[in-house]
């Protein structure tokens, strides 16, 4: 069966309600926002709430890492999701819920282009507070270890030179901007091309086009003749740049889940700014 599109629209949600399943993956970078409160505040109607923090790997002391499939299909099946539905995902976190779902196997999802706030704009249905349990669904998860890369893997990727694209904006990249997590240090990976993810986006909201797409990884010096790497922060805006590749035609873009978060940490790990 072949993967069901990267995107949707909102006229395409709405013509489907009832015959997908919506997941809210609403998340913010440390202090800048509450993801529940804002998912109680409205969502829309038939949502169920995506934590990446909660379905991750608890054990890990990296945020959000990708749980075991067993803990995923756990997790997402609580949510009332199955492995024969398609999952729309929306939110600051629904690529990365779009590319956890790909990672445990499951090709039915896509991301709502333009997200909650095109919908509201439209004037689409939303609830708010708290919706009833969700009744429980069985997932099956099978792992795809080739969407997801380590610490070792990216050092051995850029060493190689083959592609890692940053999705932080460019200070960070640079090293002209702190990094929000405390602990971490400036800048970025020696070899990584910088891609910043509020440039693949319109200013409406919504994802560019896919020849526009193609301008931006041409222009960030991603060639497309291989597989490549995507990393941020820590983990959540590389899923963007995953994304992008995919309405490419890359499905085999490969997430670096610990991202800065584990990189800026490590001692061992080499560091350029500029």
């Amino acid at each position: 069966m072949s993967p069901a599109p990267p995107l949707v629209s909102t006229a395409w949600l709405a013509d489907h309600a009832g015959a997908v399943k919506v997941v809210d993956a609403t998340f913010f970078l440390p202090g800048q926002g509450d993801a529940e409160a804002s998912f109680r505040a409205a969502h829309i109607a038939g949502a169920v709430r995506f934590d990446i923090d909660a379905i991750a790997d608890r054990k890990s002391p990296l945020p959000h890492m990708l749980p075991s499939p067993e803990a995923f299909a756990e997790a997402v099946g609580a949510l009332g999701v199955s492995s024969a539905d398609h999952v729309v995902a929306y939110g600051g976190a629904g690529p990365r819920a779009w590319w956890m779902f790909r990672a445990m196997g499951h090709d039915r999802v896509s991301v709502l282009d333009g997200g909650l706030a095109k919908w509201m704009a439209e004037g689409r249905p939303t609830e708010a507070g708290e919706p009833p349990p969700p009744v429980p669904a069985d997932f099956t998860a099978r792992f795809r270890p080739e969407l997801v890369r380590d610490f070792d893997q990216v050092r051995a990727a850029l060493e190689a030179g083959r592609p890692v694209l940053d999705a932080r904006p460019a200070p960070r990249f640079a090293g002209a901007a702190p990094e929000p997590r405390e602990g971490l240090r400036s800048g970025h990976m020696p070899g990584a091309l910088s891609l910043p993810s509020g440039d693949l986006f319109a200013a409406d909201g919504t994802f560019r086009s896919e020849e526009e797409l193609a301008a931006l990884l041409h222009a960030a010096g991603y060639d497309g003749s291989g597989p490549a790497i995507a990393t941020c922060g820590s983990g959540v805006t590389a899923c963007m740049i995953a994304l992008a590749l995919a309405r490419q035609g890359r499905w085999d873009a490969a997430v670096y889940d610990g991202s800065w978060s584990e990189w800026g940490a490590r001692a061992d790990a080499p560091v350029a700014t500029g």
